[in-house]
């Protein structure tokens, strides 16, 4: 990095190559805090479940994923020797997104929207990405909605009694269980549930950077905390971690965000962010003179910027079709070229790091890794994660150094082919 970008970096307190071990530790304490009732930005959410000590063979369960937009719903079949096959899947849009609906309406919407699978399973699978308490019987009880769903009365109610009321009302048969969990668990799940042959694992970790970002593992026994006496997959919601260092640009940032003054260590990392978070750090560029005028004055007329756009530039400089590529082949100079590869990097690898960091975190927190041949698996999900300039290989060059050299642990990182519904499937048959 050029000793000019350095500055301009340094001027706005942009710490690009954050320890990522420093990061981990706080994390880990906020962990601690959290797990033993004491104030904490993480939510440190009990699931009150474990991966099954073995594959489910011969059964089938419906499985629902509904965290966004999309309502999608499947059956997931276990043959006799528990290799899964997805049928029958469907995809319709998540009730209360287009208007808003009373507590009734909203259920007796995902009945409708199930009705291509009526009785075909009695056990259920139900990943809701929404804030929720997940209570000791494997149901979750809904604190908030996000991502635009319009049901206030759906609030403080236990989702999955609710869904099972309403397919009854609609002539199911009552399900033996519904079981709620968010996609970081189903990740968790599936590489529980689909170890790659030959390979025994001492432990899970669960891990999503795509649009948002979380994680989960599984925590041993504690024995300071009344009614821990058994290990627990834990959501950590790690996303709403603040004691992290910020930028200018992020704090211009988060005070246009819809929750400003929350969530900071996903606004630094996840991928809904990482374009605002450029394109801030470009605008600050061009006001403080350290791009050409010509470029600096196209720069400050842009109104957004995109990961997809920021990604684009980085992959390809000098390829025309991309926005920043075409701003800089009719404006640029070389000098600017590097210039904002070098701080668009920067905000990438910053990601990377931190991701590492909350890796590192829960797989120490798992308190295993310490045999060769037994690694922790760690389940990574998510377009940031894999799709994102040189994001998937910084990570885990972060983690080779940070768990393998100077801990001696080893960990394995996996991606599985549909491991939230897979995940859901698992889920859905632990209390079945």
């Amino acid at each position: 990095m050029s000793c000019e970008t350095s500055a301009f970096l340094g001027k706005h307190g942009f710490v690009q190559n954050v320890d990522v071990d420093d990061v981990a530790d706080a994390i880990l304490y906020d962990m601690d805090q959290g797990l033993h009732g004491k104030k904490a930005d993480q939510d440190m959410i009990r699931t009150w479940t474990l991966p099954p000590e073995k594959k489910p063979c011969g059964k089938s369960v419906i499985v629902i994923d509904a965290g966004g937009t999309n309502f999608r719903s499947c059956l997931v079949t276990f043959d006799q020797k528990g290799v899964p096959a997805i049928s029958e899947m469907e995809k319709t849009c998540m009730p209360g997104v287009e208007r808003e609906l009373g507590k009734k309406e909203f259920f007796d919407q995902f009945a409708k929207n199930l009705e291509h699978l009526k009785d075909k399973a009695d056990c259920i699978g139900f990943c809701f990405s929404y804030p929720m308490e997940i209570t000791s019987d494997g149901d979750g009880i809904l604190t908030s909605f996000s991502k635009e769903v319009k049901a206030p009365e759906v609030v403080g109610s236990k989702i999955g009694q609710c869904l099972s009321d309403a397919l009854v009302e609609h002539g199911w048969k009552k399900p033996k269980s519904v079981m709620l969990l968010n996609d970081t668990v189903a990740a968790l799940l599936a590489g529980a549930a689909n170890p790659t042959s030959g390979n025994v694992y001492s432990s899970y970790v669960g891990f999503i950077l795509g649009t948002g970002m979380n994680s989960a593992y599984i925590q041993p026994p504690l024995a300071d905390v009344p009614g821990f006496d058994k290990a627990d997959v834990i959501d950590c919601e790690v996303g709403k971690f603040c004691s992290i260092p910020r930028s200018d640009f992020d704090r211009e940032f988060d005070a246009t965000s819809a929750k400003p003054g929350t969530f900071y260590l996903e606004k630094s990392c996840s991928g809904a962010y990482l374009g605002p978070v450029g394109f801030y750090a470009l605008r600050a560029a061009a006001k403080d003179g350290f791009l050409s005028e010509k470029l600096s004055a196209k720069i400050l007329e842009l109104k957004s910027l995109t990961l997809i756009e920021l990604d684009g530039f980085l992959r390809a400089p000098y390829n025309k079709d991309t926005t920043l590529g075409g701003l800089l082949a009719d404006n640029g100079t070389q000098k600017d070229y590097n210039f904002v590869f070098e701080v668009l990097n920067a905000v990438v690898n910053r990601s990377a790091r931190y991701a590492a960091a909350i890796l590192v975190a829960s797989v120490l927190k798992t308190g295993q890794g310490h045999d060769p041949t037994k690694p922790v698996c760690i389940v990574c999900n998510g377009s940031t994660f894999y799709k994102t300039y040189r994001m998937n290989g910084r990570v885990k060059a972060c983690l080779e150094e940070s768990l393998t050299k100077k801990r001696g642990l080893a960990w394995h990182a996996v991606q599985i082919e549909n491991d939230i519904t897979l995940g859901a499937a698992i889920g859905g048959l632990i209390r079945g």
